[in-house]
């Protein structure tokens, strides 16, 4: 299996890891019933941020950070349990190897449709890699470490050819980085043996206050265009200005102010970010900030979209309707299928390369 000999991406270039770095925290979460034991991380900044990551679908399963009041709180919906976590669900899973929606059933590349597996039957749309996405596997545990700048650790997976329909034995892999200035970054990598698709992302729910629902919170977005979706949340190929619409968050905006104007009860849109000349680099995507809590977050990624998920569909068990929002970078929904979408499309001898960065903030 690949590692990354301790190179690792930043927002504002690379940087390299001490070969001397020093442990970090491990414990055992639980056993799957083929016996595995899965793993919990623990990482720490230094300066109040600390996240626990598990090998079990690449997981980020909390993350707390400080209230101007200097209290601590979880500010992700997490499992309550690993009992309650082997069950299913994507709370801070990686998605793979395809996040979001296909649809017409697969894919071609080079003139061959790929027909996919976990379609629905009526519909024709595949979501989220299917039954035997990403989110679902244990992965590889391929370094872990802590430095004085950063703590971090390293996972891989291996999707054969034909799993799930998708061409290619795919090996891919996430790191997670805490800094000691509090940003949680993400940076994928993936390898392909033929051409394929990959969109790999990241399904947390942020809360910013730890509790209640995210209403409050108030949300800037750096992007004046929104993918237009057709009753299936299927792209139709075109995107919409977000000016004079529920979907215009250019200056910041309290998150509930919006939701009686949208269909379906709140938001579950792919917004596009404007077109960069450099596409390794991170930009600005979005600033989240809860005034109850002083909570400040900046979002920043290398992808050319993010679809925002506002949890339209929990209801009290045990999370309320819109009890967070979820930031899922990514390329398009259903991109496969339109050529003139930036291209998901992966081939032997390229290779992946993504980050999206989180930056924890507490405003007076």
């Amino acid at each position: 299996m690949r590692t990354w000999f301790g190179i690792f991406f930043l927002a504002t270039g690379i940087f390299l890891c001490s070969l001397e770095a020093q442990e970090i925290a491990e414990e055992t979460w639980g056993t799957l019933p083929d016996g595995r034991e899965i793993s919990l991380f623990h990482l720490d900044s230094g300066n109040g941020v600390t996240a626990q990551v598990s090998n079990f679908g690449a997981l980020l399963q909390s993350l707390e950070c400080p209230d101007r009041n200097g209290e601590k709180h979880n500010i992700l919906l997490s499992f309550r349990s690993f009992e309650e976590m082997t069950k299913g669900g994507v709370y801070g899973s990686v998605i793979g190897r395809f996040a979001n929606r296909i649809a017409q059933g697969g894919f071609t590349i080079d003139g061959k449709f790929h027909p996919l597996t976990s379609v629905h039957p009526k519909t024709r749309i595949h979501i989220h890699g299917g039954k035997n996405g990403f989110q679902r596997k244990l992965w590889s545990i391929s370094q872990s470490g802590s430095t004085e700048s950063a703590s971090f650790v390293e996972f891989s997976v291996t999707s054969p050819d034909g799993e799930e329909g998708y061409p290619g034995e795919v090996e891919a892999m996430v790191r997670y980085t805490l800094t000691r200035d509090n940003r949680l970054q993400m940076d994928y990598q993936g390898t392909t043996t033929k051409p394929t698709h990959l969109n790999l992302t990241n399904h947390a729910y942020f809360n910013l206050s730890g509790k209640g629902d995210i209403l409050a919170h108030e949300l800037q977005l750096h992007t004046d265009r929104v993918v237009e979706f057709d009753p299936r949340k299927i792209p139709t190929g075109k995107f919409l200005d977000v000016a004079d619409s529920a979907f215009d968050f250019r200056s910041p905006q309290p998150i509930g102010s919006r939701m009686d104007a949208l269909a379906g009860g709140g938001f579950d849109h792919c917004f596009a970010l404007p077109k960069s000349e450099n596409r390794n680099s991170a930009r600005e995507l979005a600033v989240l900030t809860d005034p109850a809590s002083g909570r400040k977050m900046i979002v920043k990624t290398t992808k050319p979209g993010v679809q925002i998920y506002t949890a339209n569909h929990f209801s009290g068990k045990p999370y309320p309707k819109w009890g967070a929002i979820c930031f899922e970078t990514q390329y398009f929904p259903d991109t496969p299928n339109h050529p003139h979408f930036p291209s998901s499309l992966l081939r032997p001898g390229e290779t992946y390369r993504h980050t999206t960065e989180f930056h924890f903030l507490v405003e007076p």
